[in-house]
């Protein structure tokens, strides 16, 4: 069946319902440690899907999103002997819907997975669109393939147990969804005040998500596996991954939305400096980025590690050329750009005045 993308607060019956359609011999459901303690017994309690499921566990946090986990997954598919007809629920944040996917689309060619966000990065980002991953080699998402779970139940209900930080590393990809959108639009976000306190049940954040998560399904819809237009979707990622590779490497991990807000005030300076993007809307999100995600510290020293692992990229067409997607305006995404090592030298000079370095 086609990909459902299910907003609710109801999150459990959603489950059961899509359980009873799918209809599998047997029901798998992928957690972490961290979702296995805050969501699962929640949704055990609740949903007879999940009560009845054959439990996989995986270390949480990205530095463990590689082959060694995603062999967990099949080790334990194998062992229960799972065929292509069971179903796997993947419940939890970005490394687990990511993981779980690729383990889910790879096992036996594919069998049915849903997915079950419990952040905001994971629900507006990993979750929908059909990118599955892990890392490897220490650079990030290097080996996956496209599939689509079978639905996406997205919720605002379990963010009551993320962080601040958590929440923030979310709420950057609504901000780049609102930079491929309008003016208008990229003004509501960063105005709206997230409060933690407030919105793990606020309906106002869901219906930002909801909106948001729209914005990238039309993109999806319109270039599923990445031709053309879906490469938009990757502004702010090539300096974004960069800065995730170089924390990654000196064992200091940083989230990845925070990485993907810093990468977009690097893309915004390169959209100004090749492409004419208005300096004001530049400065309007540089100072939202510092404001709500400090900044990634770094010397001019660090930028032939920084230009190397954009070279690694895998948007990349060929090893001399780093790809960006930059923009001509709000709204106006440009894809397949490049950029030579002095430009991004120049734009990584000035952001690291703009943020105070």
């Amino acid at each position: 069946m086609e990909q459902q993308l299910i907003f609710t607060q109801h999150v459990t019956e959603e489950i059961d319902r899509l359980a009873d359609r799918i209809n599998p011999a047997r029901t798998f459901v992928l957690v972490d440690t961290n979702t296995s303690h805050f969501v699962l017994p929640l949704l055990q309690s609740e949903s007879e899907a999940v009560k009845g499921a054959t439990l996989i566990t995986i270390p949480s946090g990205d530095v463990n999103k590689g082959l060694e986990s995603a062999a967990i997954v099949w080790k334990a598919l194998t062992a229960a002997r799972a065929s292509r007809h069971d179903l796997l629920i993947n419940v939890g944040g970005g490394v687990v819907t990511d993981l779980g996917g690729f383990a889910a689309a790879t096992y036996k060619r594919g069998i049915h997975f849903i997915n079950v966000p419990t952040t905001l990065l994971g629900a507006v980002d990993a979750a929908t669109g059909g990118k599955t991953g892990v890392n490897f080699e220490g650079f990030k998402n290097q080996i996956g393939v496209f599939s689509e779970a079978d639905a996406v139940i997205i919720s605002t209900a379990f963010f009551n147990t993320l962080t601040h930080s958590e929440m923030m590393s979310g709420y950057a990809e609504l901000v780049k969804h609102a930079l491929l959108t309008s003016n208008k639009e990229f003004t509501k976000v960063i105005t709206h005040e997230l409060d933690d306190s407030q919105d793990a049940d606020n309906s106002t954040l869901l219906r930002l998500l909801e909106h948001s998560v729209n914005i990238k399904k039309k993109i999806v819809d319109a270039d599923p596996h990445e031709a053309g237009l879906r490469k938009a979707l990757n502004f702010g990622h090539t300096a974004g991954h960069a800065f995730e590779a170089m924390a990654l490497k000196q064992l200091n991990p940083v989230p990845h939305g925070y990485a993907v807000a810093w990468g977009m005030v690097v893309e915004t300076i390169l959209s100004h400096m090749i492409k004419d993007f208005p300096s004001d809307t530049v400065h309007a999100l540089a100072a939202f980025v510092r404001r709500n995600y400090g900044t990634f510290h770094f010397t001019c020293d660090d930028y032939p590690a920084l230009l190397s692992f954009m070279a690694q990229d895998k948007k990349n067409h060929d090893a001399a050329h780093i790809n960006f997607t930059l923009l001509e305006k709000v709204g106006h995404p440009c894809i397949d750009c490049t950029a030579d090592d002095k430009q991004i030298s120049t734009a990584l000079d000035i952001f690291r005045d703009m943020m105070g370095i």
